[in-house]
């Protein structure tokens, strides 16, 4: 006993000293943090759409970073921590994040928000998911309101005091969002009837080729890169082919070697790099949602659009 409280006591008065010589205090940047309520989301895309509700009264950090495979993510213990310090948490849901809830369970008693929550999901159009929803429902920019709705009203509960700015701050953006859904409308409307398939490495426009009139294909229908299969990969061939596709893309978060294989092999191009999963990084080409949709759009109508057609600038 004694030994240690003489230990603690030496350390104590340690510490005394290196403030007294003017050396800062470990906790001082902790005392000097920003005390705003803490919003965790599960990925970057939603940390993009709930920054643009919270304006200032709210931080919001993404649990994955920049150009993170979601689907398969597995949390740190370092990201559990953060967590369990968080005032909110806003998911995705539709079976997204299967790890969410070993994540959010451990995070302790966080409330924890689906924002896909009231939005009726399209199936899987694959056998073996038969039933399944589709996760990627914002990349609907009709659909990407009702979550906008589902933050102001988390937002509202956490900081009722912000309410109404938050109210106003989502009214703002569902605006910028329906006029991003006239602007793709009338870009793919560009599009020729036979040039309408969507060749992509996962199923992940499905809302997307639903909302403009596209046909959708592609190497696996979620989660990753593992599920492809020599059927598979010789199914989008023979479509690809045969309906004289012009261009097949790939998204960011996973390797592209396969689909340029389909592209060789069925005689087309490889039209680019989507981004869906994840946004990127701020000098890149998709640092928001609003500009992530431009650009894929753009890449798709420069890719199957006939030659010379006004579409979105990527």
């Amino acid at each position: 006993m004694g030994s240690r409280f003489g230990g603690s006591l030496g350390a104590a008065l340690a510490a005394l000293l290196l403030v007294a010589c003017g050396s800062p205090s470990p906790k001082a940047p902790e005392a000097a943090a920003d005390q705003r309520p803490v919003v965790l989301t599960t990925f970057t895309v939603l940390a993009d759409m709930a920054r643009e509700v919270a304006g200032d009264r709210l931080q919001v950090e993404s649990i994955t970073k920049l150009g993170s495979e979601i689907h398969g993510y597995e949390p740190t213990p370092s990201d559990v921590e953060r967590a369990s310090r968080a005032d909110l948490i806003l998911e995705n849901g539709l079976n997204l994040e299967l790890w969410a809830r070993k994540f959010t369970a451990a995070a302790g008693d966080v409330p924890v928000v689906t924002l896909s929550e009231g939005i009726t999901p399209l199936p899987i159009a694959e056998d073996a998911y038969a039933g399944k929803p589709n996760p990627h429902a914002w990349m609907s920019p009709q659909k990407a309101k009702r979550y906008i709705d589902n933050i102001v009203t988390a937002f509202s509960r956490l900081d009722p005091d912000g309410a109404e700015s938050f109210r106003a701050n989502g009214e703002a953006y569902k605006q910028q969002l329906a006029q991003l859904d006239q602007e793709l409308r009338a870009s793919l409307a560009t599009i020729p009837e036979g040039r309408r398939v969507l060749a992509t490495c996962e199923g992940a426009f499905s809302y997307l080729a639903h909302d403009y009139g596209l046909t959708e294909a592609y190497l696996w229908p979620v989660n990753a890169e593992s599920q492809v299969t020599p059927q598979r990969m010789a199914r989008l061939i023979a479509t690809v082919r045969d309906r004289q596709v012009p261009a097949v893309f790939c998204e960011s978060t996973v390797s592209d070697t396969t689909q340029r294989q389909v592209a060789k092999a069925a005689g087309a191009s490889f039209g680019g790099t989507f981004f869906v999963d994840s946004l990127s990084k701020p000098d890149g080409p998709a640092p928001t949602l609003l500009q992530m949709q431009r650009h894929n759009v753009g890449l798709i109508q420069k890719g199957l659009g006939a030659p010379g057609a006004n579409g979105v600038t990527p």
